[in-house]
């Protein structure tokens, strides 16, 4: 072994031994999981597998941590060439996992949940989670209406018409969470799939009484047409709920451990820097088709950078609450943590 693959090594130990250590520290104090020995094990060191990867994602603030990535030449460093795909939620998501025709995909924590606990992807060994993504904070989740609407506040929306960007997703768990807290019957409350991109020309031309949105639509929507806020769904039992991450299929994941690896690092690195305001909102210009204005105004959520399983299972917790689960579901097992070079 030649002197500089040595100096390599030794920095590829000390990166693994600072990734285990920074997985270890959960943001709600859950313990670090051992990763499952198939998709994570020594092996993941080398080049990797499958160098061109299939992304799913979204025109959301949420998956800025892919454009930083992308951006600062992160996947690249790790031997990886990225196709996104655009896809609607994260239910969407689900499907292109199985067929295989996404690697990995953003998607929201209630979709994949969903999916393992109906085994709808036991032919490709289930959903495995490799990254966080997104957590809530106030002003990023919100229901907005017309501004010149009779709709004033959550009451208003008993017997009305809410668009979502898909069914059975965080979207529709934490309205109803939300709503309910503000004492409205959610059985009176009818949810419609609209794609993001769309809902402020719902709620203008009155195809939707409401609709509820993320950022960066939030501050357009606000700014170009005058609508208002309704109710935010990141307060009360909703608080820094989390909210998204990355996943892949566990066929994936034991065929390819090296290229699971490399995304988590080129991941952990996007998302860390992705809490910097002056890195996103140019980024958000670009990816997202919003004015240089309207990106300065957005109101950004947590970009968490570990996985942790304390964290996630509070989501379960509340899809048990609003029948959106109708079983036990321990997320330990989908966790794949990093395992460093």
């Amino acid at each position: 072994m030649t002197r500089r693959v040595r100096r390599m090594s030794i920095r590829g130990i000390a990166l693994a031994t600072m990734l285990a250590t920074v997985a270890s520290c959960g943001a709600l104090g859950g313990t670090e999981q051992a990763p499952p020995a198939d998709a994570n094990s020594s092996n993941a060191s080398g080049p990797v597998e499958k160098k061109k990867i299939v992304l799913g994602t979204m025109p959301v603030l949420d998956v800025a941590s892919i454009h930083v990535a992308l951006k600062k030449g992160y996947f690249e460093a790790e031997g990886l060439e990225v196709e996104l795909k655009t896809i609607q939620g994260g239910a969407q998501a689900i499907p292109g996992l199985i067929n295989q025709e996404l690697d990995f995909t953003f998607g929201n924590w209630v979709s994949f949940f969903s999916a393992e606990a109906k085994e709808a992807a036991k032919a490709v060994d289930g959903i495995k989670l490799v990254a966080d993504g997104y957590q809530a904070k106030p002003e990023m989740f919100l229901i907005l209406a017309d501004g010149n609407s009779a709709i004033k506040g959550p009451k208003d929306l008993e017997g009305k018409t809410i668009a979502i960007n898909t069914f059975k997703n965080i979207a529709e768990l934490t309205a109803k969470a939300t709503l309910e807290a503000a004492n409205v019957d959610v059985s009176k409350v009818k949810f419609v799939e609209y794609a993001f991109p769309d809902m402020q020309a719902a709620v203008q031309n009155k195809s939707v009484d409401a609709a509820f949105m993320v950022e960066p639509f939030i501050t357009r929507a606000q700014r170009a047409a005058g609508q208002v806020k309704v109710l935010d769904a990141a307060t009360g039992p909703t608080d820094n709920i989390p909210i998204a991450g990355y996943a892949t299929s566990g066929k994936f994941a034991k065929a390819n451990p090296k290229t699971v690896a490399a995304f988590q690092r080129a991941m952990a690195k996007g998302q860390a820097d992705a809490a910097d305001r002056p890195t996103v909102e140019p980024l958000l210009v670009e990816y997202a088709k919003v004015d240089k204005e309207t990106a300065g105004l957005v109101h950004f959520g947590a970009f968490p950078t570990t996985l942790d399983a304390t964290r996630l299972q509070r989501v379960v917790q509340l899809m048990q609450r609003y029948q959106m689960l109708d079983k036990e579901l321990d997320v330990k097992p989908m966790l794949i943590q990093p395992s460093g070079s």
